[in-house]
């Protein structure tokens, strides 16, 4: 039953929400009402308000403040066509309807300003815009005409519909810092001149070429040519303007700053290979290059920059004939120009050391800075070329000053005694900073800097802190603005600014480092400079703590290569080149070159790495390695004997790159690991194969391992007593066991047999004279129910008196409590250690070690040139086709382990691939191959792969006088420059 009094309450709520509902319904203009409180209406149509109409065709500009009290509409709805506009500021807009009776608060106007309203704007209403271009204003708000731009303050033209992403404005863009330690322009050092000197030639002298000869070079430099155009052209349709290509996948990637290094480290190749059209192509791109800005890097890293582009552009400048051809290419050279001007804020250090990782943002771009006090070898020495090569096309002293001071620098730690480990070639790393922070600092007047004696000049009292003294400030501080130089509140007396010191000066047109709310670094001092700047100069010293590494692997190489390269490029002119070349020959020669001991004893050579762990060649540990990087050095062995007269350089540098080319054939892949281990010869002369001494360089532990496999012996022997005892007690126990079965059995079989003699019992009530060929199963169907429940129950009961049922039920317990007795179990067999032969045989087999390595510690190949370098230099230089064939074999093998849908790819694992030789008689070569794992593509195609690697490959079959070795010298990223004549 309903009762009405129970929901009274809901009922009222109810009709006073229907009420209000009918109220709101009949005011459609509920909103506009609202929003008009706030809208000053129209005024008279005039020009103000017409201006006033177009508010929304203006750019964004940013607002100006107006006074809290003033209250401005909202805008116009913006006209959406030309005529719509007209209309709107041309005709008489509708009185607004009349508003239902809905009340309102009457709201105050303000005090301060006439029929505006003490009120904030409100929030724009979420949902449906309404039109507000009907309603009347009462403002007109005057604003001066702005023309709807058409480009970006750059220039550029603005985007339609997209919006950009990243916009201009926030972009930064590296800006040429002032120079903190300038080198005075009479200081300068300058270009060597003069006629250069007369240097041996390094090419072979090639005869007239066969027909069949040339075919066949010819096949193979057309082969070659078309997988350098597959390449590019993997490039051009997937990786466009980026650095490299990501062969696998088809995308692209960005290390080397975004600055299409792919494109200018090829573009020489491409004009080598005859590529014209792809050449002019790669150029107008390089015209838009930006090398002020990289969306991909904060640093630059000098090293690869300068080698792959600087290079780049210097090289396909040369090739092409520069500004001498029809064409005319001076794009490359300027290009170049506007790389090394960033460049050259590398080298503005107190030593002119360079930073090798340069932070290009205006904020870290502008602090004072040092050279790194373990910078790599190679990347501090591979500089001097392509500087050198800039200066001699521009004319400017300033790009070969740059690393002529850091040559200088290297030949006075060459020089010094006792200034590396092994006299003659450089650490992995070394200290460039030209700070040496270990000293005690000096207190005399002196050995004070500049500021400082100035600071003692200026002080009146011995009591009083020195000018310049500070109190912790902070980067925060500096960065909010605070001047370093004045130390207001912070000292125990008011300081004067002073000027800092004219070697530290700052133009008057240039904001000082410390101002600017972006400028981030430490706290200065009271020069301006980084707190603790001033330390004891010393030059180029080992970098690190501890161990000294020397090689002539990663992190060394190019440096060498570097030093009989340029006094090619200097036209012999400088000689410190050929004395600092000659040293490092004798050094590699006494400390690093060894014979590998390998099947068929070949004679080859490589060059080990070698640890000091006291700065002296007393105590040094060798590493046997063999490093693809370290390839590069049979051409420069080679190189160097033939410009310097040396014939026994000449022949190592043809075993070293022998050496790397059988690297290649005895691995399954046809291609060398990228670092790997072998076993060395005690002699050079007198090295034959040995697999007992190759074993146990492979197991190093052989002797403990016959140590385990004794005690293995001791403790299989415990184990077999063990097992004996244990299986006697397992048969006593069976037997036990047995017995038990056997009364159970025999209790059940008498229980069986009782039970049937009972059932065949005569029961009383039963008529005597029965037929016995009566079935009895008939008769027992006679046999009234109560009769058969009594029979069972006196079995049972005589059972139960002769104590059967108890009898059976102790067997069987009996049996199942000797049951876990009969499982045995036996403790596990030790398991056999491999012995050390096993255990080599097994190493070998499962990683694939080719006899002669120890180890495979790197098994990856990324389309690394050195090998094939020194094999080219070895054609040109003896122009023996033995070493075309082998650079084919090279070229195979690496084409068809590397290449992809679209271009070629590093892979993962050149030990991978099982030649056809091992094969067992049981499974046929074919099948055996298609169940070995292959290589792995590692998705990466690095630029070099195009610059380098293919360009020796087509050198190697191209006609001699292609790039002639005696009148063009490569830098280590295979870019041609022209020798002066």
């Amino acid at each position: 039953m309903l009762r009405i009094r129970r929901y009274r309450p809901f009922l009222i709520g109810a009709f006073i929400i229907l009420v209000l509902l009918y109220h709101v319904s009949q005011n459609s203009d509920w909103e506009l009402s609202q929003s008009a409180l706030y809208i000053p209406k129209k005024a008279p149509a005039d020009s103000a308000t017409k201006d006033s109409l177009n508010v929304d065709h203006q750019p964004p500009q940013p607002p100006k403040p107006l006074p809290t009290s003033h209250v401005v509409g909202l805008a116009p709805q913006r006209p959406t066509s030309v005529a719509q506009e007209k209309q709107t500021t041309t005709s008489t807009q509708p009185a607004p309807k009349k508003e239902t009776t809905i009340r309102i608060p009457q709201l105050k106007t303000s005090n301060e300003v006439p029929g505006g309203f003490g009120l904030p704007t409100p929030a724009p209403t979420i949902g449906k815009a309404h039109d507000y271009s009907a309603e009347e204003s009462h403002v007109a708000v005057k604003l001066p005409d702005r023309p709807v731009p058409e480009t970006n303050d750059d220039g550029s033209k603005l985007h339609s519909g997209k919006p950009l992403a990243e916009p201009t404005s926030t972009k930064e863009h590296w800006q040429k810092p002032s120079e903190y330690f300038p080198v005075p322009k009479e200081s300068i050092i300058k270009l060597p001149t003069g006629k250069p000197k007369p240097i041996p030639t390094v090419q072979f002298n090639f005869g007239e070429e066969s027909p069949e000869a040339k075919e066949k070079r010819l096949a193979r430099l057309n082969k070659v040519r078309a997988e350098a155009q597959r390449a590019w052209s993997g490039y051009k349709k997937y990786a466009w303007g980026h650095d490299e290509l990501t062969p696998v996948t088809k995308g692209s990637k960005d290390p080397f700053c975004g600055w299409a290094a792919t494109l200018v480290d090829s573009l020489d190749t491409l004009w080598i290979m005859g590529l014209k059209e792809e050449f002019d192509e790669a150029v107008e791109y390089v015209k838009e290059l930006d090398f002020t800005y990289s969306a991909y890097r904060s640093e630059i890293p000098v090293f690869e920059t300068t080698i792959r582009y600087l290079g780049g552009f210097l090289g396909a400048y040369d090739v092409s004939g520069g500004e001498k051809t029809k064409t005319g290419y001076k794009i490359l050279l300027d290009k170049a120009v506007e790389l090394a001007e960033v460049l050259m804020s590398v080298f503005d250090t107190p030593n002119r050391m360079p930073i090798l990782y340069y932070n290009w943002h205006p904020a870290f771009n502008g602090n004072p800075k040092r050279a790194s006090t373990s910078a790599g070898m190679a990347e501090l020495g591979t500089l001097s070329m392509e500087f050198t090569r800039l200066a001699q096309l521009t004319g400017e002293n300033k790009y070969y000053d740059a690393v002529a001071r850091i040559t200088d620098a290297l030949e006075d730690l060459q020089n010094r005694e006792d200034g590396t480990a092994l006299p003659g070639i450089f650490p992995e790393h070394i200290d460039a900073s030209g700070c040496n922070r270990t000293a005690q600092a000096a207190s005399s007047l002196d050995n004070l800097s500049d500021a400082g004696r100035q600071q003692v000049d200026d002080a009146t009292d011995v009591d009083e802190e020195p000018q310049g003294y500070t109190a912790g400030m902070t980067d925060q501080d500096i960065q909010n603005g605070k001047n370093p130089l004045n130390f207001n509140g912070v000292t125990k007396r008011e300081l004067n600014r002073r000027t800092p010191p004219p070697r530290y000066s700052v133009p008057k047109q240039q904001i000082p480092p410390w101002k600017g709310v972006k400028n981030q670094g430490p706290p200065h001092n009271a020069q301006g400079m980084p707190a603790n700047w001033d330390c004891v100069p010393q030059g180029l010293v080992p970098g690190g703590w501890g161990s000294e590494s020397y090689s002539m692997g990663g992190s060394q190489d190019s440096a060498y290569e570097y030093f009989p390269k340029q006094y090619l490029l200097l036209g012999g002119l400088e000689d410190k080149y050929r004395a600092m070349h000659e040293k490092v020959s004798a050094a590699v020669k006494k400390y690093l070159l060894f014979r590998p001991m390998a099947p068929g004893n070949p004679d080859i050579l490589f060059s080990a790495k070698v640890t000091s762990s006291d700065h002296t060649d007393q105590k040094l540990s060798y590493e046997w390695e063999v490093t693809h990087l370290t390839c590069f050095l049979g051409g420069m062995f080679g190189l160097g004997g033939k410009i310097f007269g040396s014939p026994e350089d000449v022949e190592i540098g043809r075993k070293l790159a022998a050496g790397c080319a059988w690297a290649y054939e005895v691995m399954p892949t046809g291609i060398m690991p990228e670092y790997s281990m072998v076993l060395p010869c005690a002699k050079a002369d007198d090295c034959q194969w040995n697999k007992t001494a190759w074993y146990n360089a492979i197991d190093t532990d052989a002797a403990w391992r016959d140590e385990q496999l004794k005690q293995w012996e001791v403790n299989h022997a415990e184990w077999v007593q063990e097992v004996k005892m244990l299986k006697k007690e397992y048969a006593e126990a069976e037997a036990a066991a047995a017995k038990v079965r056997s009364e159970a059995e025999a209790a059940r079989r008498a229980k069986t047999e009782k039970e049937d003699e009972e059932a065949n019992r005569p029961v009383s009530g039963v008529h005597q004279g029965m037929p016995q060929d009566v079935d009895y199963h008939l008769t027992k169907r006679r046999f009234p129910q109560d009769d058969k429940t009594e029979a069972a129950s006196k079995v049972n009961q005589i059972e139960d008196e002769l104590d059967l049922n108890n009898n059976i039920a102790g067997h069987e317990q009996q049996y199942q409590q000797q049951k876990p007795m009969l499982e045995l179990h036996l403790p596990l067999e030790p398991e056999k250690p491999l012995s050390h032969e096993e255990y080599v045989e097994d190493r070998i087999e499962s990683l694939n070690i080719p006899p002669g390595f120890v180890s495979l510690n790197d098994k990856r190949y990324i389309l690394r040139p050195e090998a094939i370098e020194s094999v080219f230099y070895y054609y040109r230089i003896t122009g023996s086709p033995v070493w075309q064939d082998k650079g084919w074999r090279m070229f195979e093998s690496v084409i068809a382990a590397t290449r992809t849908d679209v271009a070629h790819s590093a892979i993962d694992n050149v030990a991978l691939l099982a030649s056809s030789s091992s094969s067992s008689t049981s499974t046929s070569s074919e099948e055996k191959e298609k169940q070995l794992p292959k290589p792995s593509f590692t998705d990466s195609m690095e630029s070099f792969w195009l610059a380098e690697t293919l360009k020796y490959f087509y050198l190697l079959f191209a006609e001699p006088d292609v790039v002639s070795l005696d009148e063009w010298v490569f830098n280590t990223e295979a870019h041609p420059f022209r020798r002066p004549t």
